[in-house]
């Protein structure tokens, strides 16, 4: 099988290109390419002119100040987009995983993840093969059938979520600039580390705004919303989804619940997030970054009382210094 392995760095180089899967897609990598520190790289693996797979990487600079140190990671959300049958994947995955660790090393990467695979064991040979380690994680997901959602929550969030209500908590779609600036203000100065370590500038959700509003061309933009919980004109919580296939993911979700205790903002940012994937017909709902098994994890158990089932999952790692990553071979082996 003759293939040509395609790199596009820039989002005006790139085609119209077919798919389903937003982590894999033309949409996400404009977001990355207007998002300051963030690198986005999308591969695409075509055999006389047909599209055979497709996979999105970004590399992000994370910065921290105590202790002060600079480090960049490569991040893929998922082993990417194939349009061949089942016997050709894992041969096209291992040519794009190369790809990605060239391009890591190039960019200075410390570290390549690659996570939210759809099977446990996904990739698992290639890989092994590419001297990467894998970590046990966890996924927690909310399955919709015709019942109300808040059937599955337990009695307190059903509760919370009644007064919060009662109290005049209004729930929506940001729609103008201005939410989106006070949102994602409020996300960063409310967001627990514990959730998720990389915090992304803010105009990664300008970004995602100007995309809904039809400044990317070419392909659908309701696979993105941000929803906003507001009191008496304040925005006091939110969160940032992304629709792919029949699932909806909750990437980014928060309030004021110190400052605001009788009108549960995080709790209703959850709860508008599963009313709408409900009602406009996806099948499940996924929360992201829940943590791994060895410890516990305040997020975790937070969305798991909204009637969501806990299962194992895996993230695959390789660090750029070898002596760490032979280290963490052998320990996770």
């Amino acid at each position: 099988m003759a293939i040509k392995l395609t790199s596009y760095y820039r989002g005006s180089h790139v085609p119209d290109l077919p798919g389903q899967d937003t982590f894999h897609s033309t949409a996400l990598f404009h977001i990355f390419e207007g998002t300051p520190g963030c690198n986005p790289l999308l591969l695409t693996v075509s055999e006389e002119g047909a599209l055979l797979a497709k996979m999105l990487v970004v590399v992000q600079r994370i910065v921290r100040f105590l202790p002060f140190y600079i480090i960049r990671r490569c991040v893929s959300y998922g082993t990417g987009e194939y349009f061949c049958s089942d016997d050709q994947r894992e041969t096209l995955f291992a040519e794009m995983l190369k790809e990605v660790c060239r391009y890591a090393n190039r960019m200075g990467c410390f570290v390549i993840e690659v996570r939210n695979l759809p099977t446990p064991l996904s990739g698992y040979g290639t890989f092994r093969q590419q001297q990467f380690f894998p970590v046990k994680w966890l996924r927690v997901r909310n399955t919709f059938d015709s019942s109300p959602v808040e059937q599955t929550f337990s009695t307190s969030r059903r509760r919370q979520v009644r007064k919060a209500l009662k109290n005049d908590v209004l729930t929506g779609i940001a729609d103008t600039e201005t939410e989106i600036n006070e949102f994602a203000l409020m996300l960063k100065r409310n967001y627990l580390s514990k959730i998720r370590k990389h915090f992304p500038a803010i105009e990664f959700f300008h970004q995602i705004h100007q995309g809904i509003k039809g400044v990317h061309i070419g392909e659908s933009w309701q696979r993105f919303r941000i929803f906003v919980v507001e009191h008496q004109q304040k925005i006091i919580g939110g969160c940032v989804c992304i629709y792919s296939g029949d699932t909806a993911f909750l990437w980014f979700s928060g309030g004021m619940n110190k400052t605001y205790l009788r009108e549960y903002p995080g709790v209703m940012a959850v709860w508008k997030a599963l009313t709408d994937a409900q009602e406009r017909g996806f099948k499940h709902l996924e929360f992201m970054d829940v943590g791994t098994p060895f410890r516990k994890h305040g997020y975790r158990d937070f969305v798991l009382r909204f009637g969501g089932e806990q299962s194992s999952t895996r993230r695959w790692f390789k660090f750029r210094w070898q002596w760490l990553n032979k280290l963490c071979l052998w320990l996770y082996n």
